[in-house]
């Protein structure tokens, strides 16, 4: 299948394998000859061989809104994403960086607060975080890390420069399908990985396995481990026994465990109770334990806080670590860099304007037309508006909302992200795209070699989630030095 090379040379975005003349990017060269090699119906052919594999393993992912049909196949385009080790290692160590810091912050926060007392950080948006939990103060977890899972997720402008769109702390999902696109390109393209230096990404489900072990309260050579899921009904599920699966742990829901009179955390057996000493959670902070938070939650498990206050569990991500999963927080993760670490920031933001600040504000209003617009704790793509896109009236509605609560919104530009070669209709086109790598963080960091690339499917479109029409790649970082050996 050839490829329209003018087509991709004449498009205002960077594009990810093809340059501005027309040629493959030097890490894609290999790539881009084998699908130039191909006929027509070949490749199609493969990809029909893709849609039949997704369907029969059950790889899905549900739409909420859509209550014809709850779970959806998986949407994956066969054509990777590809980026140079050079490249990668940069990105990687500013992944680590940025976790790092947050880390820090999210416990100084919990703690003494100095970086409010010093004045870096405003208290006006500590006091407006919707995710601070006034539950966890004084808590000091293993390793002062409160964020153990981190997916951030990044964007490259028509400049070239990659830039940091914003950090998932909560409970960031996407990584199964990572794993699940490489290995249904490895038998799609096996050609190719013999041929080319593709780094490695099935080492996560045993990175994150020691990553939770390492939070055990009790000295053993196996902890037991316990992924925690609201059900099937919840639009990861897939992911959730997936990775409980891959990494030899027990999946339960809230009813599975009960948290006895000593403070530790038990899982219901057919043999009796079986102490859990690591969950990693799966379910919002709201509904994780009634006793602390939501009285009326039948997802969490009465008692965890308590447990996991007094040391007798650790719990992954920790409840709290959502207080720096903040678009407005997002704003000074500059700042948090420079005062924890005395280090520049290797990734930078988008820039952006926070509406709380009077001057910031007033030119968000201004531009509207302009501008991305984002609540402060939506994820998903929801309840932002792309300025250009919009109508007057959306633009309207919006700054109603933005004057009626400035704290829970930030702006910014509109990027030209950058493309790729993706197959719509038969035919190959460019389309937009992000990258979600993920962080690891306990008593050692890690980070997936590339990681989750979600594409927009529609024509034109920013918008990669799947839940609103995205689709998802394979990311391939290729050593061409070890090639070119």
């Amino acid at each position: 299948m050839e490829l329209n090379t003018q087509a991709y040379a004449a498009n205002d975005a960077y594009d990810e394998l093809i340059d501005g003349q027309g040629r493959p990017r030097p890490a894609a060269k290999r790539l881009f000859d084998t699908l130039n090699s191909l006929p027509s119906h070949s490749l199609e052919g493969r990809r029909q061989a893709v849609d039949a594999a997704i369907m029969a393993m059950g790889i899905t992912f549900t739409v909420y809104s859509d209550g014809a049909n709850i779970d959806r196949a998986w949407p994956f385009d066969l054509i990777p994403r590809v980026m140079p080790r050079k490249e990668w290692e940069r990105i990687e160590a500013g992944l680590k960086q940025r976790l790092t810091a947050l880390n820090r912050f999210i416990d100084d926060l919990y703690n003494a607060q100095r970086i409010v007392k010093d004045g870096v950080f405003p208290i006006a948006v500590l006091e407006g975080s919707k995710n601070f939990r006034e539950q966890c103060r004084g808590v000091q977890p293993a390793f002062g890390v409160w964020a153990h899972v981190c997916g951030t997720d990044l964007v490259r402008d028509k400049d070239g420069v990659i830039y940091v769109l914003e950090d998932n702390l909560r409970v960031p999902s996407g990584v199964s399908y990572m794993l699940e696109n490489r290995q249904m390109m490895k038998r799609m393209f096996p050609e190719m990985f013999q041929s080319s230096h593709i780094l490695p990404v099935d080492d996560y489900p045993t990175r994150l396995y020691e990553t939770l072990a390492a939070l055990s309260p009790r000295t053993s050579d196996r902890p037991v481990v316990a992924v925690l899921t609201p059900g099937i009904y919840n639009s990861a599920y897939f992911e959730h026994s997936y990775l409980a699966q891959q990494m030899g742990a027990f999946l339960v829901e809230g009813p599975d465990l009960v948290v006895r009179d000593d403070d530790c955390v038990y899982m219901k057996t057919i043999t009796g109770l079986r102490r859990v000493d690591v969950i990693y959670r799966r379910i919002d902070d709201d509904f994780l334990d009634p006793e602390a938070f939501r009285p009326d939650s039948c997802l969490g498990v009465p008692g965890l806080l308590r447990a996991w206050r007094a040391g007798k569990v650790g719990i992954a991500n920790a409840p709290g670590a959502g207080v720096a999963d903040d678009k407005v927080v997002y704003t000074f993760v500059p700042r948090i860099i420079r005062y924890y670490l005395n280090e520049e920031p290797i990734l930078p933001n988008v820039p952006s304007y926070l509406c709380m600040d009077d001057e910031d504000r007033d030119y968000v209003l201004a531009h509207l037309d302009e501008l991305v617009v984002k609540p402060a704790n939506e994820s998903g793509g929801y309840g932002m508006l792309i300025g250009p896109r919009a109508t007057p009236e959306e633009r309207a509605s919006f700054a109603t909302l933005i004057r009626e609560n400035p704290r829970n919104y930030m702006a910014q530009p509109t990027l030209s992200i950058s493309t790729a070669p993706t197959m719509v209709d038969g035919k190959l086109a460019p389309r937009h795209l992000d990258l979600r790598p993920f962080v690891l963080q306990s008593d050692r960091l890690y980070a997936t070699t590339g990681g989750l690339t979600r594409v927009a499917l529609r024509e034109g479109s920013l918008v990669v989630n799947s839940s609103q029409g995205g689709g998802s790649k394979d990311t391939w970082i290729v050593d061409t030095e070890t090639e070119g050996a």
